[in-house]
């Protein structure tokens, strides 16, 4: 490939709105260009790098067992309604009526078109088990895009889906994919972990996320040296004390506190350390409202909150629903006295012999608190969001947290589906059951902007050789020189006659120019072509990663070009 004959602009600055490295990288080294708000077009550099994750993720998938469709962007209300996911999938979700004025969606995933189709054609259990994927543009109209193509409203996503006759088998799939997806991002060149994960709207009863250790990451991970790992979201919080002993403690009392209600202010009026101070929260659910205490020191976790209800989501109610549940405005609710909805604490509140919470009126607090004396909570329940040295749930550890970015998410769905969509099948007896469904994502874009979060310097990106988008950058820095071109073009011909992708820099620009677009794009080996290299017979090699350079003769170049690439192809 000729430089001269790309669409290839590259950018000296940083634009703007960029703030993570991946995104500033990508436009500086012309991969994307913003078209609106959280949605991008591929130039032809960035394209060429998406489309090896795609040729990674194919292969793997394709080893694995499964097959691949290619299913509408599209999707009828219809089976949105089906399977319970229309109303309370959110707004992230771009609806719209057809002419006819029947309602649609694009699809931000596709476990309904999927589960429709299979309990259309799969009717025995012969015919299992399956999984079907397709590697297509998804949309979701998040109220926030940023971080460039990592959070994008349209994206491509590579979404497998597995079919089996029960749980044992679809356990099998599951594994499968895990492993799957092991080899997919260790061939991409990345540094990740898998971790258990909240399943979110997607559902089912578990799911783990394959996450990109990053700095920039959005995402929090808890892990131990013991091999435990998950999100922040689901991570288990081991409660390692005992229960404090309240026999001692004063009576109740209610102490005016005028005006105080964030727990600065309550802990500075009141002489009290956050540790000693009990938060509560009211959560809306559609289940219903719920009231939630943690110690003032902790985070509440609305994952938690959901999955302790059943519910489909919990979000922090309204002011105006926490003072039609707890009679007091935002500031000083606690957890006595509530008639109107299910009250729990997390279980770090068993260690205080008593807490300072708020009295349900206005400036108003109680210290003296115990749970079982002056009130009973509905029950206690793991609530809160694990932090930097919890104990390990699983050994007797300490968690570390770091930031990571999710590249993929595996789900074991269980009947969620196919039971709400009546997708069923003949079992050896003759019996209808219903389909046990697993749901396997990797965002495409996503895990080459993960790539460059883990691969770049200050110069510019630094592509692990599988997803860079040509292998081999040749410069020339006398194009007008008819022997140096001579020589460039030979070195060029054989490299790609050998299957090396390359890029030769034919541009008449200053060398300056030519090694800084270099290692803004990041080709992991450039050859340079000067007047005193050719006089020698030799050529000057750069790795763009290590940054180590060595002098190789006109003769050996090819052979020393190819060998390396390929070493370092996955």
């Amino acid at each position: 490939m000729q430089y001269s004959k790309l669409l290839l602009p590259t950018l000296k600055e940083d634009p703007a709105e960029a703030e993570v490295v991946s995104h500033k990288l990508m436009f500086r080294a012309g991969c994307i260009r913003k078209l609106s708000m959280g949605i991008y077009t591929w130039m032809p550099a960035g394209l060429r790098s998406l489309q090896k994750v795609e040729r990674i993720i194919r292969e793997e998938m394709n080893r694995a067992g499964a097959q691949e469709v290619l299913m509408p962007a599209v999707q009828p209300a219809e089976l949105w309604q089906e399977s319970g996911r229309w109303d309370y999938y959110g707004k992230e979700l771009l609806r719209f009526q057809d002419r006819h004025g029947r309602d649609c969606c694009m699809g931000p995933t596709h476990e309904e078109v999927i589960t429709d189709l299979v309990k259309r054609e799969v009717h025995s259990y012969r015919q299992m088990p399956i999984n079907l994927y397709q590697i297509q543009t998804k949309f979701r109209d998040e109220i926030r895009p940023r971080f460039g193509v990592m959070r994008s409203r349209e994206f491509i996503m590579k979404d497998a889906y597995s079919f089996d006759v029960d749980d044992s088998a679809a356990g099998e799939a599951y594994k499968m994919m895990h492993e799957a997806y092991n080899k997919v991002f260790e061939r991409c060149g990345l540094k990740f972990v898998a971790v258990e994960a909240d399943s979110g709207a997607i559902g089912g009863s578990f799911s783990h996320e394959f996450m990109v250790l990053a700095s920039s990451g959005e995402d929090e991970v808890a892990a131990c040296d013991c091999g435990y790992g998950a999100n922040v979201e689901k991570a288990e919080v081991r409660y390692a004390g005992g229960e404090a002993d309240s026999s001692s403690v004063p009576p109740l009392e209610l102490v005016d506190t005028p005006q105080q209600r964030t727990i600065e202010e309550v802990t500075t009026f009141m002489k009290v350390s956050p540790e000693e101070v009990a938060k509560t929260l009211v959560f809306e659910t559609d289940k219903g409202l719920v009231v939630i205490c943690v110690r003032a020191d902790h985070d509440a976790n609305p994952a938690k909150v959901k999955n302790l209800l059943g519910a489909n989501y919990a979000e922090l109610a309204t002011d105006e629903d926490v003072m039609k549940v707890t009679g007091a405005p935002v500031g000083f609710a606690g957890p006595m006295g509530i008639k109107d909805a299910p009250v729990y604490l997390d279980n770090a509140l068993k260690g205080l012999p008593s807490f300072v919470s708020g009295a349900n009126k206005a400036d108003a607090h109680y210290k003296n608190m115990v749970p079982g004396r002056d009130f009973t909570p509905t029950g206690w329940a793991d609530l809160r969001t694990i932090r930097q040295g919890d104990p390990c749930p699983r050994c007797e550890g300490t968690v570390t947290v770091a930031r990571g970015i999710e590249v993929g998410h595996i789900f074991k769905l269980g009947t969620k589906y196919s039971e709400a969509m009546k997708a069923t099948y003949l079992d050896a007896d003759g019996k209808e059951k219903p389909i046990v469904m697993g749901c396997y994502g990797i965002g495409v874009g996503r895990t080459l902007a993960a790539a460059i979060e883990q691969n770049h310097d200050g110069n510019g990106i630094c592509w692990p050789v599988p997803l860079a988008p040509w292998e081999v950058t040749i410069l020339p820095l006398k194009v007008k020189d008819e022997e140096t071109m001579r020589v460039a073009r030979d070195i060029e011909t054989k490299l790609e006659a050998a299957g090396i992708e390359v890029l030769l820099d034919d541009r008449d620009e200053r060398p300056g120019v030519k090694f800084k677009d270099a290692d803004l794009l990041g080709v992991p080996l450039r050859i340079t072509l000067g007047a005193r290299g050719l006089a020698e017979g030799i050529a000057e090699v750069k790795e763009r990663t290590s940054g180590e350079e060595s002098s190789v003769s006109l003769d050996d170049i090819v052979t020393y070009a190819t060998d390396w690439v390929v070493e370092r192809r996955k």
